[in-house]
């Protein structure tokens, strides 16, 4: 969902039918083995820092140190840094190196799990796990249906952006009026949302190859498709962990 992807792009226009010396259909199938690599470079580092998240998360819980924070002033800082790198990352790609994204790309996501390691102070272990492992699930099948469908998803962009600009006032306006009604509402919605998002989000990125494949910009974009992924992930899992998460 990141603005620097266009999902009017399309990964068509290869040419037409296979000529007679092999031409046509050698280009087809290295441009089919770039597109594979150019995504699998991106789910590497997607998992990568979900797993980074994860591991300082559950050390911080379990080190105490989740505790310590949640009483201090330093959550907050904690909280927002992650936002402050998503929007430098989005913003400052063009003028950062495909090292300094990837350095902003672990940073994030170190920072994002000492932010969730107060999850465990909230619900079980196990819940947690159980919802890790749901969503992981869940990313799989909405991703690969993303990526093989036909369907042109673009048209559900702009109504899915929308959504979670929806569901961001929606839970800011409820801090004040702790409506149990509307978190379940916001709660239910945002599963739904960033379900969707994930399959607009990974078709968007493969069509987004054709204009990126055999550019310097290459690297770039799968950094910051990471981070575009890992945002659907989290998310929906966050959103999915108050329906399943087990509070103590």
């Amino acid at each position: 969902m990141a603005n620097w992807n266009d999902p009017r792009n399309t990964s068509s226009g290869l040419g037409g039918s296979p000529s007679l010396n092999g031409t046509t259909i050698g280009r087809a199938a290295s441009y089919d083995i770039g597109l594979r690599r150019h995504m699998l470079s991106i789910y590497n580092y997607m998992t990568s820092g979900v797993l980074l998240s994860g591991i300082i998360a559950l050390l911080m819980a379990q080190s105490g140190m989740a505790m310590a924070l949640m009483g201090t002033p330093l959550r907050w800082m904690f909280v927002l840094s992650p936002l402050a790198i998503v929007f430098a990352m989005s913003f400052g790609a063009n003028r950062f190196t495909t090292t300094t994204l990837q350095v902003l790309f672990w940073a994030f996501a170190a920072l994002m799990g000492v932010s969730l390691s107060t999850l465990f102070l909230v619900y079980t272990g196990g819940s947690i796990a159980a919802t890790f492992f749901a969503t992981a699930g869940a990313f799989a099948g909405l991703s690969l249906f993303g990526y093989t469908t036909r369907k042109d998803l673009s048209a559900f962009g702009t109504f899915l952006i929308m959504g979670v600009v929806g569901l961001l006032i929606a839970s800011l306006l409820n801090i004040w009026l702790q409506s149990p009604g509307l978190y379940w509402a916001v709660s239910f919605l945002g599963v739904l949302i960033f379900a969707g998002l994930t399959a607009y989000d990974t078709q968007a990125l493969k069509n987004q190859y054709t204009h990126v494949a055999g550019t310097e910009f290459a690297g770039k974009a799968a950094v910051l498709g990471a981070l575009t992924l890992y945002l659907d992930f989290i998310n929906m899992f966050q959103f999915l962990l108050s329906f399943m998460g087990d509070r103590r």
